[in-house]
């Protein structure tokens, strides 16, 4: 990502979880919004999917997670959960996996020439002490919101790498 702004060439990111129902498209909204804040809306596509999300496919996001975001003004609405398939290895630029088990389940798939470059979403704060958004389904509403406030720090950071391309962070 370290010479994206000043590559005026459209960029497609995909933010994963594992059913694609609370913390990706959360991730997917909350970054939609902190990439127009910065200005720079219009160079990137942001879109969400699931490693397991067979089950959830077309289904909207978690009630829950629905409102920890309208609680802080982001729209969930409109995202429906889809399954991460082999071909978003070549559709996007940047697959940010919420947690390090997704990231090991998409790394395990990575086709030999896949496009994407892969990261853990919260990998762009390497002080911080955790890599994980943890998974709030079927948790609590605090669940919810600590979800959140992980995705909103990642995102700002995920800004700040792209405003300083110099910046090295670890993948891992």
């Amino acid at each position: 990502m370290q010479h994206i702004l000043q590559n005026k060439s459209k960029k497609r990111i995909l933010t994963v979880c594992t059913g694609n129902i609370c913390r990706s498209p959360t991730a997917e909204s909350v970054l939609r919004r902190k990439f127009e804040e910065a200005g720079v809306g219009e160079l990137f596509e942001i879109d969400s999917a699931g490693t397991q999300a067979v089950s959830f496919a077309g289904a909207s996001s978690n009630v829950d997670a629905v409102n920890a975001a309208a609680r802080r003004e982001y729209s969930l609405a409109g995202i429906k959960a889809r399954q991460f398939e082999l071909q978003d290895f070549h559709d996007f630029d940047f697959i940010l996996a919420m947690d390090k088990e997704n990231y090991q389940r998409i790394e395990y798939l990575r086709p030999e020439r896949a496009r994407a470059e892969l990261r853990l979403y919260m990998s762009f704060i390497p002080a911080l002490s955790t890599t994980d958004v943890p998974d709030p389904y079927r948790r609590k509403t605090a669940a919810f919101e600590k979800a959140l406030d992980l995705i909103e720090m990642g995102g700002g950071a995920i800004i700040e790498a792209l405003k300083n391309p110099l910046r090295r962070v670890s993948i891992r």
